[in-house]
């Protein structure tokens, strides 16, 4: 960690903790409504509120991420996040179930559109806080915190249930991203506000042009579509984690817990071996490849112990794929576009997972799960493999250019 500058350090808490607030939020914001409601009406509400509206404002924001000072947004938006959190508060103190249930949606709803704002700026503001050679490893180390917060999450969350009232949950969450704020408060600004006339002709002129230029770049739009269909998996990992555990493989409630906690584990071993082996793009493909195989693998599976080595082993080999892919992203896209690219980016990696969501979810499909595991992996693992050829030919290429001189 020392060797990164003091900025990234202040990236790196900031987003820690606001990961960490996050992940216990949205297990008390279930609950809590489940506990007033106690429909699944309203919990697929609560989901549909955070997720439709982002997809949405991130679709059409985009413009906007190159006219604003990195820093100063970000600030902003954990300082508004922190206030979101004290509304379901307040409603509780209020006394009233219907004011707690307009708080959480409203909750739902302002996590749900900073979001994707938030991942965008922080994503395009990492070249500009590291040097070239550290991308790669500064994505890994980041990646691979966040992911751990959102394993531990759960665990120190059901412990403060406890102890304390559900309701006051939601004011520790508020302190999590208000140190937040003054985590990202400590990073120097680099850049300056952009004062444009905003028009609406100037902003679809803006977002033609940075959809323009997203796909101008053949190589973002390959890895971009490369890590969407990872993201495609985790969709429909989502819908077949717990009948395959719990129904296929009969394990018990605890097994299954182990089961996801051993992807973000493994993901932390990853980022360790990442900065070990040499960045390049074979490297990167393989590790693509042995994420997908790990789902596909799955096929074969008859005991839980070997479904959690599966999980175990695409945990490592995904940041192998994932830190490099978006350093070659940050490092590739023009800098004075890259939030707006970042955002794009992100909306295709967003959308793919309601689709694999959708694909899991299929009856019509009579697809058992194994065989929907060995889809999803298949998905991954054939354009790996295809990439993976033309990166060693082009290796082979550029060393016989080199002998012939």
């Amino acid at each position: 960690m020392r060797k990164y500058s003091k900025s990234f350090r202040s990236l790196w808490a900031g987003e820690v903790v606001s990961e960490f607030g996050g992940a216990a939020g949205a297990i008390v914001n279930g609950l809590l409504l489940y506990e007033l409601t106690g429909s699944r009406e309203w919990m697929g509400i609560l989901w549909l509120v955070y997720f439709l509206p982002s997809l949405v404002l991130q679709g059409v924001s985009s413009p906007f991420l190159n006219h604003v000072v990195k820093e100063k947004m970000l600030k902003n938006i954990q300082l508004i996040r922190a206030g979101a959190y004290l509304l379901p508060l307040i409603g509780f103190i209020i006394g009233t179930d219907t004011g707690t249930i307009i708080g959480l949606v409203i909750l739902q709803c302002t996590l749900g559109l900073l979001q994707p704002i938030f991942a965008s700026l922080s994503f395009s503001l990492l070249p500009e806080i590291c040097k070239e050679e550290e991308l790669a490893d500064a994505n890994g180390l980041l990646d691979a915190t966040l992911r751990l917060m959102s394993f531990l999450a759960p665990g120190v969350t059901a412990l403060l249930l406890i102890v304390l009232p559900m309701h006051w949950l939601h004011g520790l969450s508020a302190l999590l991203f208000f140190i937040s704020f003054l985590a990202l408060s400590r990073l120097p600004q680099t850049g300056k506000q952009k004062v444009a006339a905003w028009t609406k002709k100037f902003w679809w002129s803006e977002m033609k042009e940075g959809y323009r230029s997203f796909f101008s770049y053949p190589e973002l739009l390959r890895l971009t579509l490369l890590s969407s269909t990872v993201q495609f998996a985790v969709g429909a990992t989502l819908v077949l984690s717990i009948p395959f555990i719990r129904g296929v493989l009969e394990g018990e409630a605890w097994e299954y817990g182990v089961f996801k906690g051993a992807f973000p584990i493994g993901y932390v071993f990853g980022m360790l071996l990442l900065t070990k082996l040499p960045k390049s793009p074979q490297t990167m493909y393989i590790g693509l490849i042995g994420g997908g195989l790990s789902f596909m693998l799955l096929f074969f599976v008859h005991s839980v112990p070997f479904a959690w080595l599966c999980e175990l082993m695409g945990g490592i080999l995904f940041p192998l794929f994932n830190a490099q892919s978006a350093a070659i992203f940050q490092r590739e896209a023009p800098r004075d576009r890259l939030a707006q690219l970042s955002a794009v980016r992100l909306l295709f990696l967003r959308a793919t997972m309601p689709l694999g969501i959708l694909f899991a979810s299929l009856p019509f499909l009579s697809l058992n799960i194994r065989l929907v595991y060995v889809g999803i992996g298949a998905v991954i693992v054939l354009p790996g493999i295809y990439y993976l050829m033309i990166s060693v030919q082009e290796k082979r290429n550029l060393i016989a250019d080199r002998q012939k001189v």
